[in-house]
């Protein structure tokens, strides 16, 4: 059995779940990088937190398939024998408004945001009701609250994280399982950055601190939620965003 904690991040190969697996890293958790398409990325992630003297692993898995998160989740207890946070944050985007939309579309995103995270929830906490102990923590949007135009998929799968995230937690407390949300705003990443420009323009304007928000900014957020000091906090949905939720 390993010492450490051990962390799961889903979608950790680039973004904000680069940021969150490297920042736990530092917090000295055994961290499994979890990725879906570039294996290289993922190698990438891990090697910079072998370089700044932390340890982990990478794991690949397609989240929308409740086979392999199975295993995945399996694989990584027997392996070491506790699984204590799980990050739930791979997801897609597939943008369109609703009249141009196609059902597939639809699918895409519920199948990896929504019930990628379904999945992984239900294996973690297989593993944490017998340990009486662990933290889940998922990935939102402020879509998931506020909406966006175009986004109907996607703030119908983030806007279904919170509705889980709240119901686990009324049914894993008793057992010293705690299960929060992050809800980022407007975050400098590879999708944001494809953008028009006028989009991102008018994106600004709408963020009370008046700036971007960075990976690192989630990534301290899930930081204090995986940590001892979030012990009483669960079902809660953290806004970072600038102020946009105010």
């Amino acid at each position: 059995m390993l010492d450490q904690k051990v962390a799961l991040v889903t979608g950790a190969s680039r973004g904000i779940g680069r940021s969150i697996a490297i920042t736990l890293a530092q917090q000295g958790f055994f961290v499994v990088v979890n990725y879906r398409g570039s294996e290289a990325r993922a190698q990438g992630v891990l090697g910079e937190i072998e370089n700044a003297g932390g340890q982990g692993q990478i794991y690949p898995c397609d989240v929308a398939s409740e086979a392999d998160v199975k295993t995945m989740i399996e694989t990584i207890v027997k392996q070491y024998g506790h699984l204590d946070v799980v990050v739930n944050n791979a997801g897609v985007t597939k943008d369109n408004l609703i009249l141009r939309m196609k059902a597939e579309d639809l699918d895409l995103v519920l199948d990896t945001n929504l019930k990628g995270t379904f999945y992984c929830m239900k294996y973690a906490a297989k593993q944490m009701l017998r340990q009486r102990s662990g933290r889940i923590i998922n990935i939102s949007s402020i879509v998931g609250i506020h909406g966006n135009a175009g986004q109907v998929n996607y703030s119908a799968s983030k806007a279904g994280i919170i509705g889980m995230t709240k119901s686990l937690a009324k049914e894993l407390g008793s057992r010293g399982i705690t299960v929060n949300a992050v809800a980022p705003g407007f975050i400098e990443t590879e999708m944001t950055e494809e953008l028009p420009e006028e989009i991102r323009e008018k994106m600004l304007g709408s963020i009370p601190l008046g700036h971007f928000g960075q990976s690192e900014d989630v990534a301290a957020a899930v930081s204090f939620l995986a940590s001892e000091g979030a012990a009483y906090i669960t079902g809660q949905v953290l806004g970072v965003d600038g102020g946009m939720g105010a």
